[in-house]
């Protein structure tokens, strides 16, 4: 995948995000941060804003996980 690509769909990941639903959201999670990673290592600046979602991403998992630990 080019460059361009990986920015377009890091893009169009982003814009569904802010629009989805909690488990849509969660669900492209692990998409999203595939995509950035794969920027970061292309030597691609990343923009902080999708830092920012992935790692507020990556709190939302982990929150569900534990909301349906038992107790």
């Amino acid at each position: 995948m080019s460059t361009t690509e990986l920015i377009s769909q890091a893009a169009d990941l982003e814009a569904q995000i802010k629009q989805a639903n909690k488990a849509t959201r969660l669900s492209l999670q692990p998409e999203f941060d595939r995509v950035i990673h794969r920027l970061q290592a292309i030597g691609e600046p990343v923009p902080s804003r999708y830092w920012r979602l992935n790692a507020t991403l990556v709190d939302e998992v982990a929150e569900d996980r534990f909301d349906n630990f038992p107790v």
